[in-house]
């Protein structure tokens, strides 16, 4: 055997997110160097890791025990690094972290200070949906999850961290037209721009219609925010989005906030553990910081 740790990062990640595509993307490579080296890890290996059926990645329960001793050896590398800041006298760990897609626009302000503070400490964010940001903490595959909507289970606790506001939005042209597309079959209708099933503004979505008593005519369904929001600048539709996400796009007047009857909606952002975690001196040490910053940090970006 010969494979590197590199080697081990990339199936570990290709094994969690099961796509090369996403794989590349949170690794920061390439879509052809995540194949290669998969390539060249299955090669040191009689029994295959993964198959392809379709277009769809599928790891065989061999590949599955693979991943899971890589992600112990390269537990024991991160411990090792981590020594040295031990003998230092600095506080020294790996977070792990899954967020809703939306979360990538708030977590990077929670986090900023805290590592500066403890350059000891390494953090590794995951950027998912709603369902595979819960799945990821059952399955214990992260210390913390980043989520905007209540929570369903009593296993989990949380610190709320900032308030969340999801309004119906526009691009400003689009908006200036009558939204007749709610209720008829108007030649001038665009249809809303929902996100995957899965996501959790998927649900505020269908749950606001729903109340609402509104039948939905035509609907695109993409599959981040990002997309929708660029979907949305087009002019291709309308869509119900986090105001977080949108500020930029609101202020400079590109976009715009359509009022609606039972809206915005309203929740908070929540960082949130199984109780049952074991928590780290890392981890702990970033909850106390977030309880005694939250408001500072707020009041400095969010405002």
């Amino acid at each position: 055997m010969n494979y590197t740790l590199n080697q081990l990062q990339i199936f570990v990640k290709v094994a969690q997110t099961l796509s090369i595509t996403k794989a590349a993307e949170e690794l920061n490579l390439t879509q052809p160097a995540v194949s290669i080296q998969i390539k060249n890890f299955q090669a040191q290996f009689e029994i295959p890791l993964i198959e392809i059926i379709g277009k769809k990645i599928y790891i065989t329960d061999f590949g599955k025990e693979i991943a899971t001793s890589a992600e112990e050896i390269l537990d024991q590398v991160y411990a090792i690094n981590y020594k040295t800041s031990a003998f230092k006298g600095q506080l020294f760990g790996k977070i792990r972290v899954s967020v809703v897609s939306t979360g990538k626009y708030v977590l990077p302000y929670f986090l900023s200070d805290f590592l500066r503070i403890n350059p000891g400490i390494e953090v590794s964010i995951d950027v998912t949906n709603r369902e595979k940001v819960i799945e990821s903490l059952e399955n214990n595959r992260v210390d913390f999850s980043l989520i905007s909507t209540n929570i369903e289970s009593s296993n989990f606790d949380y610190i709320n961290i900032l308030k969340n506001e999801i309004h119906m939005i526009g691009n400003a042209e689009t908006a200036a037209m009558n939204p007749t597309f709610l209720y008829n079959d108007s030649k001038n209708e665009l249809p809303l721009i929902f996100r995957e099933t899965g996501s959790a503004t998927r649900k505020i979505m269908e749950d606001y219609f729903k109340n609402q008593n509104m039948t939905i005519l035509k609907k695109i369904e993409l599959m981040s925010n990002e997309a929708i929001k660029q979907a949305v600048l087009a002019g291709m539709g309308y869509s119900i989005m986090p105001l977080i996400g949108i500020k930029n796009e609101i202020a400079s007047g590109k976009m715009v906030i359509i009022p609606m009857k039972g809206l915005p909606h309203k929740n908070e952002w929540k960082l949130i553990w199984h109780k049952e975690k074991k928590q780290s001196p890392a981890t702990h040490a970033f909850m106390a910081y977030l309880n005694e910053n939250k408001e500072l940090i707020r009041d400095k970006y969010f405002k």
